[in-house]
């Protein structure tokens, strides 16, 4: 048991160290411009195959609406357009029948208030 124990540590031991200086400015590795360059290469590599991936999945800045994606890009600019449009034109018309209703009650406030009970039932 003591064994493992100590084989275990060992390799804790082993491993700290290099995980400590993965980003270290002093890193004696990358005391040379030409091996920073290797290094901001290889990191904007590795983020392009990163992004690549995440693309692949259908994953973007653009919103899922209505069970379907824009994965098309810009060239779906008219259909979310005119989705849009027609959405707008919900709300006018849902705005206009929520003043109409609202006028409604207003009046039939001041009706209740004016003695009008019949009108209190609204």
């Amino acid at each position: 048991m003591k064994i493992s124990a100590l084989i275990c540590g060992a390799i804790v031991a082993a491993t700290v160290p290099a995980a400590a200086l993965a980003d270290d400015p002093r890193d004696p590795a990358m005391r040379n411009a030409a091996a920073r360059v290797r290094d901001s290469a290889a990191t904007r590599e590795l983020n392009r195959q990163e992004n690549s991936r995440v693309l692949k999945r259908g994953v973007t800045w653009r919103v899922v609406r209505d069970g379907r994606s824009d994965e098309a890009g810009d060239g779906d600019y008219a259909a979310a357009s005119q989705d849009h449009e027609r959405d707008m034109a919900e709300y006018r018309r849902s705005r206009a029948r929520y003043e109409r209703e609202m006028a409604e009650w207003r009046r039939a406030v001041a009706a209740c208030d004016a003695g009008d009970y019949a009108a209190c039932d609204n």
